[in-house]
């Protein structure tokens, strides 16, 4: 088949042109039983295609026509050996990966800062993480990946570990050696699992760092949604080598997977694909020149800095994504969080996300100079404000050390627990999970015994008004902990 094709798609179109009499579900049949504002405002075309897994339709569970049709066109675009289409979002895409390699008790190396479906699949599978900590930027104030020494020190310790887990390219952008990394687990007969839900568009264009598959990783999860055009919650699962099953793949992503797999998501996944890999390349070169104008226009304002190619003299940055921009916005005197409510309320502007000292936009193929010169108009007028040097944020990296694990994130998810008040809780193991979302890294995990310093962060966080999520108590005056068991006198 040509890359030009869509199987999925246009097989879907081809069967709502039949208008069968549809005696299965979805019960709106075709938008006719759906409420009329609804369906005017969605349209009877995307109601048309919102089907089931009925014989002409195929099954994604089992696919065997135009999915696996589709898939396999996918598989040829990303230079994978099999590609599974994931309705469950990248998250369980990740969770299947996780899931492949390790069953309970088992190792695996995760840098400290995974996205929290890792950490999900972990209690699941009840393996144990071996963790990585991330090389800190104490100018920004946040985290960036892992070093290819640090990837080398954790297999020389744990040589029996399952697999390694690697962010490329981080939410912010930035990538690692990927390939020396992939040679060292290698090394070890270790596969390497990427969560590459940033990445979708690396892989088309030759100015942008190596994809997963062309590092000649073994598996990459990948959001097609966030930067590749398809539908919100659509993402692929890629695998390549021979150090994974792709039938045990194939049985975990089909446990986690829903039985009604919506086809408007999955034939998103099809055109979307098709235009990755037919005009990818022109689209991400226009994407680029956006974000690098962008990038120039911010770095002229006073008081900001727009991040670019400086941070390749980092270690730990070996190449960066410049469709992501990191603004630092620590010298208006203000938090990113002020930043980002300032952009909405004065100027509808919303930003992909905020921290401490940051905001952080992303550039795609859906934005055009005149998204860009909004932003940039927006940004001068906040910077033109007086600003009272008192106030002036200092870059204080507050990421504490990775507390002790105590207990497998499974035993203590699963064991007797109470709840205690948040400041008498230094020293118990917590038994939830507790990050900042997003980008939805662990503050806590079960299991782990709580500190003074990681206390402080989630205040620190709490104060400017950054989303802590996680615990039970959505106030945090409380944290659910291990029971503990008294002595007998």
């Amino acid at each position: 088949m040509s890359q030009y094709e869509t199987p999925l798609f246009s097989g879907l179109i081809e069967h709502a042109k039949k208008d069968p009499v549809q005696f299965h579900i979805p019960g709106h049949k075709k938008g006719t039983g759906i409420d009329p504002e609804f369906r005017h405002f969605i349209g009877d075309n995307a109601l048309s295609i919102d089907l089931i897994n009925i014989g002409p339709l195929d099954d994604l569970h089992q696919p065997k026509g135009m999915i696996k049709q589709a898939q396999d066109l996918a598989a040829e675009a990303f230079d994978a050996d099999q590609t599974f289409f994931s309705v469950q979002g990248t998250s369980g895409a990740i969770m299947t990966m996780v899931m492949t390699v390790c069953g309970p008790g088992d190792k695996i190396i995760v840098p400290r800062n995974v996205h929290k479906s890792v950490m999900s699949a972990i209690v699941f599978s009840g393996a144990t993480p071996i963790f990585i900590h991330p090389a800190i930027d104490e100018k920004l104030g946040i985290s960036h990946g892992i070093t290819t020494d640090s990837v080398a020190r954790a297999l020389e310790q744990h040589p029996d570990a399952k697999g390694v887990l690697v962010i490329n390219p981080t939410y912010f952008g930035m990538a690692a050696d990927l390939r020396k990394i992939v040679e060292i687990a290698h090394s070890y007969k270790v596969p390497v699992l990427v969560d590459e839900a940033h990445g979708v568009h690396i892989h088309f264009h030759e100015d942008l760092p190596l994809s997963a598959m062309q590092a000649g990783a073994d598996m990459a999860a990948t959001s097609v949604h966030k930067l590749g055009g398809s539908m919100t919650q659509s993402s692929i699962l890629n695998i390549k080598g021979n150090l994974i099953n792709p039938k045990r793949v194939q049985s975990i992503l089909s446990m986690l997977t829903t039985t009604s797999t919506s086809y408007l998501l999955l034939a998103s996944l099809d055109v979307a694909r098709k235009r990755l890999a037919t005009e990818g390349k022109e689209l991400i070169s226009q994407t680029i020149e956006l974000a690098q104008y962008i990038r120039r226009e911010v770095n002229s304002i006073p008081h900001l800095l727009c991040v670019g190619e400086e941070i390749l003299q980092l270690d730990a940055v070996y190449d960066y994504d410049p469709t992501k921009l990191i603004i630092s916005v620590k010298e208006l005197g203000l938090s990113g969080f002020d930043v980002e409510k300032w952009l909405r309320d004065n100027h509808n502007i919303e930003v992909e996300m905020s921290d401490l000292y940051n905001i952080l936009c992303i550039v795609t193929p859906g934005d055009t100079k005149r998204e860009a010169d909004i932003l940039i108009s927006a940004l001068k007028e906040l910077a033109a404000q007086p600003i009272n040097n008192n106030d002036m944020v200092k870059a204080e990296v507050l990421l504490p050390d990775i507390p002790l694990l105590a207990l497998t994130p499974r035993d203590a998810f699963y064991a007797k627990t109470e709840l205690v008040p948040f400041d008498e809780s230094e020293g118990r193991i917590i038994a939830e999970f507790i990050m900042v979302y997003p980008p939805g890294i662990p503050i806590f995990i079960p299991g782990e015994i709580i500190t003074e310093d990681n206390l402080t962060y989630i205040k620190k966080n709490m104060e400017v008004g950054l989303p802590v999520q996680g615990p039970e108590d959505f106030d945090l005056r409380y944290l659910r902990v291990i029971k503990e068991q008294k002595a007998i006198r």
